[in-house]
């Protein structure tokens, strides 16, 4: 049974307040704990959204890409590569061209700029987010019957599972940096505004996505792969605690992996 657009359009709102509200929900930690130095709770919490963002890339976006695609033999694998390299230097450019601070980093990224720690901050996490909202806008986008619907509904919940300790991981430094707990909760629950609105932009593109859709599956996922690799594996590792980092890893990504399987 064919979706209209108004179906698709409601998903993606839907799907991207969904992943944004449980930003807020982990922002919202910072009322609750106690200020403390010990930053390894923020350490696993990159670590476990790192291993949710690499399943989600290849359970949820890769291997529906190569589904998709229509060539066959070698040439099938055109689109796939094309648009993951593409999704890599789409987040390139934005990372280059806009000064940005990582959570745990020492020193700004980008253009030099006077702007302070926390905006720094705020940037890099705002970057981060922009595929997450890509993914859910293009899986929103491309469920062309009700069935298909079910996808785009596990890749939601896979980010939005991620995204409430990935909020704590925002919202928490600003208060241990002695911001007070409203603005710490209120600027980690706006780095996540961007999702729900590059989902839906993504959706009013929808015209030229139907026919390119392996290529937008791939460059979603070319995008939601930089952040993991360039940014979140090594941050949790970077205070020595290699092993908790990496189990942090793995036990995000067969978290998603068990979703996708057992409810897709």
């Amino acid at each position: 049974m064919p979706v209209d657009f108004s179906y698709t359009f409601k998903l993606a709102c839907y799907s991207g307040l969904f992943i944004f509200l449980c930003t807020t929900i982990g922002s919202a930690f910072v009322f609750i704990l106690l200020k403390h130095k010990d930053r390894i709770y923020t350490q696993l919490s990159l670590g476990f959204s790192a291993g949710i963002m690499l399943a989600a890339s290849i359970f949820s976006l890769i291997l529906p890409a190569i589904e998709s695609s229509p060539y066959d033999g070698s040439y099938k694998m055109v689109p796939v590569i094309g648009g993951f390299v593409l999704g890599i230097l789409f987040l390139i450019a934005i990372d280059k061209s806009l000064p940005h601070l990582h959570v745990l980093a020492k020193s700004p990224e980008g253009p030099k700029s006077s702007l302070s720690k926390h905006t720094l901050l705020f940037l890099a996490i705002t970057i981060h987010n922009i595929p997450e909202g890509m993914a859910v806008g293009v899986s929103a986008a491309t469920a062309m019957d009700f069935t298909l619907t079910s996808s785009t509904a596990i890749l939601a919940l896979g980010i939005g599972i991620q995204n409430i300790p990935e909020g704590a991981a925002v919202s928490m430094p600003y208060f241990a940096d002695g911001m007070s707990r409203l603005k710490s909760f209120l600027l980690g629950s706006l780095s996540g505004a961007v999702e729900p609105i590059a989902a839906i932009l993504v959706v009013l593109l929808a015209d030229l996505i139907a026919p390119l859709l392996p290529w937008f599956l791939s460059i979603a996922a070319g995008a939601m792969m930089y952040v993991v690799i360039e940014e979140l594996i090594p941050q949790s590792h970077n205070l020595g605690n290699s092993d908790k980092g990496t189990i942090a890893v793995l036990i995000g990504f067969i978290l998603m992996m068990f979703l996708d399987v057992s409810l897709g």
